[in-house]
């Protein structure tokens, strides 16, 4: 028999000690209530979506906020609160992946920005004392050598790549199989693919989109240790970086084995190959240094965005004074017209000032809370179904067994997951949408916002159940 390796000490994953099949026939039946429900309850948006197609492929502004028969529409947002154009309000647990962490216009942002648009302004292009303070506080936070600011997480990505490739001479990268990281095309390969374009576990193929131009990309399952030592003893000379989340956050939530985050910074270290940590979903979600410090793994560079913003377009990337001197000597050029400009710079103050170790610990132990309680409701009644936590984020993940890395993911449940957040859309609860169900506790969610997620859950097994 094969023993799980326990997740890392750092995060939290509860699996059932004991569970029943669900009824196949039964789940079809609540998704097709569902989703005549959903028809019912939103006609605003369907209109809205048939309005906004004509101008917007997919009537969106990001591919992910579409799903079929269309997605709701926003019209405003307070706290933890949303309002959709059929007027009724939704708990947001989304909150932007992160990027709403202090909340839906907190009053210190508002107050920061407001007073940034009034009487300090918008850009500059030049340097100026305010993006220097942030750069400051960063610096001390997540205990960066250097950093620079950009607007995206895809933006950031980009350059902590060039910038390993500037430092080590060479060009080839390695990356997660399943790993999303942006839009760059070196990683665009292995996002979720289909299993049968990947080949066997044990040997992945990368799977790279038509449209994108990916240079030389190896991709290594999340979890293995030994196959990426393989990976880096046979091509560590061409390889200028690893890439990598933490912990996986586009898959639900995925948890590093114990001592796997230090094997790979230790098999970095032995081929000169640097370590990237994205960041951008985790960053002040983790807890007030970021999950790197969090998981006690220092990489060589990091790549932040969404939490630290406040819900403007801010990221960062920087990392060790001698990687990061690439941009200082040339190495590398880094450029941008509205890189730390003063509006997000006033949005990343109030940020630091609220993201307390106080108040994100408060939000982390409501999340632990729920967690807790949902873990009851899956044992009560039997659920093939487990949950898993780090810092403020949380997820029901529909396997009874741990899922480790891509392929464990492909095979979850993915009905039930479609059916677990439409049921919970439909009682006015919104959450990510893309069938890896994954919430955040931000700094304006209450013990009742949370109840309401539980309430639905409850609700949910029992009609499961019968």
């Amino acid at each position: 028999m094969t023993t799980t390796p326990t997740n890392d000490p750092g995060t939290r994953r509860t699996v059932p000690e004991r569970h029943t099949a669900l009824d196949p026939a039964r789940v079809d039946a609540l998704l097709a209530q569902e989703w005549d429900t959903f028809r019912a309850q939103t006609p605003g948006s369907g209109e809205h979506n048939r309005r906004a197609s004509e101008s917007l492929p997919l009537g969106v502004t990001s591919s992910f906020q579409h799903w079929d028969p269309y997605p709701v529409s926003i019209t405003a947002a307070q706290g933890a609160w949303l309002t959709d154009v059929d007027g009724r309000r939704l708990l947001d647990l989304s909150m932007g992946f992160g990027a709403m962490l202090v909340g839906h216009l907190n009053p210190v942002v508002v107050e920061h920005v407001t007073k940034t648009l009034e009487s300090v302004g918008t850009l500059f292009v030049t340097p100026s004392p305010v993006s220097t303070e942030i750069a400051e506080a960063f610096q001390r936070r997540f205990g960066l050598g250097l950093l620079r600011f950009t607007q995206s997480g895809t933006e950031s990505l980009m350059y902590a790549i060039r910038a390993a490739r500037a430092y080590t001479g060479r060009k080839a990268i390695v990356k997660l199989e399943g790993g999303y990281h942006g839009g760059y095309d070196a990683l665009q390969v292995s996002v979720k693919p289909e299993l049968a374009d990947i080949g066997p576990a044990d040997a992945p193929v990368p799977d790279v989109p038509f449209d994108v131009e990916a240079g030389t990309v190896h991709v290594v399952p999340f979890n293995d240790l030994p196959y990426l030592r393989r990976i880096l003893a046979e091509h560590g000379d061409e390889i200028a970086a690893l890439v990598m989340e933490p912990v996986m956050e586009n898959l639900a939530i995925v948890v590093p084995d114990e001592g796997y985050l230090a094997g790979v910074r230790e098999a970095c270290d032995e081929h000169g190959v640097v370590l990237v940590f994205d960041e951008v979903k985790t960053g002040l979600t983790a807890g007030y240094a970021g999950a790197s410090q969090r998981l006690g793994v220092q990489p060589d560079l990091v790549t932040l965005a969404k939490s630290i913003g406040g819900g403007l377009p801010l990221a960062a990337f920087g990392g060790k004074r001698e990687v990061m001197q690439v941009v200082v000597d040339g190495r590398m050029a880094h450029f941008g017209t509205y890189n730390g400009n003063p509006l997000v710079m006033a949005a990343a103050a109030a940020v630091d000032e609220l993201c307390t170790r106080e108040a994100l610990g408060a939000a982390e132990a409501l999340n632990n809370r729920t967690l807790d309680t949902l873990d009851g409701i899956v044992a009560e009644y039997e659920l093939p179904a487990h949950t898993v936590g780090f810092g403020v984020k949380g997820c029901i993940t529909w396997s009874p067994t741990p899922v480790r890395n891509y392929r464990d993911f492909k095979a979850t449940d993915f009905r039930m997951a479609e059916l677990s957040w439409l049921w919970g859309l439909n009682r006015g609860v919104l959450t990510p949408p893309g069938l890896d169900e994954q919430w955040l506790v931000s700094l304006a969610h209450t013990q009742d916002d949370m109840d309401h997620l539980v309430d639905h859950f409850r609700s949910l097994a029992q009609a499961l159940r019968g």
